[in-house]
């Protein structure tokens, strides 16, 4: 049990220290975190919108984070790389805080749920699944959804394709949970076909035309058989 319960203590430790990035770098547009260990220490990606609010003047910012993380969390010579989101309407972190900043500050929630899938689909996502739940129009629990494209739900492809992003937003009624779920642009399905051309097919798989190039194969002419002579 002795490894089980390092296992879990160590992920219990990432999440707390991604629930105080989140936090502290809310301003800056936090779009995920990635932890690695190597020999010269710990390095924590920090993938974010707006990359100069977390660095800081001079770095004071950055440095700040860098001993919190020391000495609060336990993490060995930690070393911060922040990257900036390529495209923040594709990231389902950065999506699903805007659409809760959104609730708070007024917006009904089939315009923010709308308008935020509309976004992300003309970004070019293959698909988009929001959820919004909690006290919407009055004192009982109600669950939205809002879906467009196409979203796997379990197997490989959604571990290997779909991004999860989770906010709250905070209203007079109550909390209300935001989440997000994006199928990146590049995702191939195992139902997806491509058809090739036969140029294309023989310089993929040379053995099925016997290693020349359709344009090259030599072509043979079939000769008409002479009809059989009629028996008198």
């Amino acid at each position: 049990m002795a490894s089980e319960r390092k296992f879990v203590a160590e992920n219990v430790r990432r999440v707390l220290l991604k629930e105080y990035l989140m936090k502290e770098v809310s301003r800056a547009g936090f779009g995920g975190l990635d932890i690695q260990r190597t020999p010269m220490g710990t390095r924590v990606i920090l993938t974010t919108e707006r990359p100069g609010l977390v660095i800081g003047r001079r770095g004071q910012t950055i440095k700040n984070l860098t001993a919190v993380i020391e000495d609060k969390y336990g993490f060995e010579n930690p070393q911060i790389e922040v990257q900036e989101v390529e495209n923040a309407s594709l990231n389902a972190q950065i999506m699903a805080e805007k659409l809760a900043f959104s609730l708070e500050r007024g917006w009904h929630f089939r315009r923010a749920g709308h308008s935020t899938v509309r976004r992300v689909m003309d970004a070019g996502a293959r698909g988009c699944h929001i959820i919004i739940a909690g006290k919407l129009t009055g004192q009982r629990h109600r669950t939205e959804k809002f879906k467009e494209g196409y979203i796997k739900f379990c197997g490989e492809p959604r571990e290997l394709f779909v991004e999860r992003g989770y906010a709250v937003a905070t209203l007079k009624m109550g909390v209300i949970g935001v989440t997000v779920e994006v199928m990146r642009p590049d995702s191939k399905l195992p139902a997806d076909t491509t058809v090739l051309s036969k140029t294309d097919a023989a310089a993929k798989f040379p053995d099925l035309f016997g290693g020349v190039a359709p344009a090259e194969a030599p072509v043979v002419e079939e000769k008409a058989e002479a009809p059989a002579e009629e028996v008198q």
